[in-house]
């Protein structure tokens, strides 16, 4: 892959007083394109994707290689980090209304992302701030620029977040469950804005799901993993191509409509696959 956005080599993460690291031996590249890592909780998905923007200052992280463009992560300090993050590396979270200020307008929450980035002063990142809710397909925008986290719906705090992360224009966001406390119709509509801008602007996008079916219509790429390994790269249109018996597992334990089963597969997880690697 020529120019990779990210490239991740042999990643290991343990945190503090843990009795064997919670990521292991995770190895991946990430171009212009949209990737996604699915996984059960607890398979250290999140993990990856906040260690990635050094946000786990209680665990050990080490690699063979973790590079972001031009940045060593391994080696950069949180000073310049602080320069990083939410500039060139953004992420979303997946509940606003854990993530918003509940005391702020959301307006000028959006706002401090880029007056904390860009020489400009209120007047401007205002401007900024209307032009970016209404690329998020806000209604009224004005309007929604000067309410409470409180006053807003589910999918609006969710678009208010995606504007919130690519008002700096980053050149990596890493979508953490972003759509999980949506409907289905919201949901949707939420992706749409959000593959809109990743496709207009060119950014590496990383989504961390569960959902097999959401990475599966969404995304270019998936990882699949299984206790803190990958077991399975493989294309999202070749989902139903899968040859690890624990990818085969999580698509056959997923209910489909018509299906005449009466009861759904059980995933069998085997011991051997914890120290398996990804071919």
């Amino acid at each position: 892959m020529e120019n990779p956005v990210l490239e991740v080599r042999n990643l290991a993460i343990r945190y503090a007083g843990a009795p064997r690291e919670a990521v292991r031996g995770v190895s991946f590249t990430l171009g212009r394109e949209r990737l996604g890592i699915v996984g059960e909780s607890g398979s250290g998905k999140s993990t990856v994707g906040r260690a990635l923007l050094k946000l786990l200052p209680s665990a050990r992280i080490t690699a063979d290689r973790m590079r972001f463009e031009d940045v060593d992560l391994l080696k950069t300090s949180e000073r310049e980090m602080l320069k990083i993050r939410g500039r060139r590396m953004s992420m979303i979270l997946q509940d606003p209304k854990f993530s918003l200020n509940p005391i702020q307008r959301v307006g000028r929450q959006v706002a401090e992302t880029y007056m904390r980035h860009f020489p400009a002063n209120r007047a401007e990142a205002r401007e900024k701030t209307l032009a970016m809710l209404e690329a998020v397909q806000i209604r009224d925008p004005e309007r929604v620029h000067d309410l409470y986290p409180h006053e807003i719906s589910g999918g609006m705090g969710q678009r208010i977040m995606i504007a919130m992360m690519l008002l700096a224009e980053p050149d990596l966001v890493i979508a953490d469950e972003p759509t999980s406390a949506l409907d289905v119709s919201v949901r949707l509509q939420v992706l749409g804005v959000l593959n809109g801008l990743v496709r207009d602007r060119g950014i590496g996008l990383i989504m961390i799901s569960h959902d097999l079916n959401l990475v599966r219509n969404f995304c270019d790429r998936v990882l699949i993993m299984f206790d803190g390994r990958v077991v399975e790269t493989l294309a999202a249109k070749d989902m139903d191509k899968a040859q690890h018996p624990y990818t085969r597992g999580l698509l056959a334990a997923q209910p489909r409509i018509g299906d005449r089963r009466h009861m759904l597969s059980v995933l069998d997880r085997r011991p051997e696959w914890s120290e398996e690697l990804a071919g």
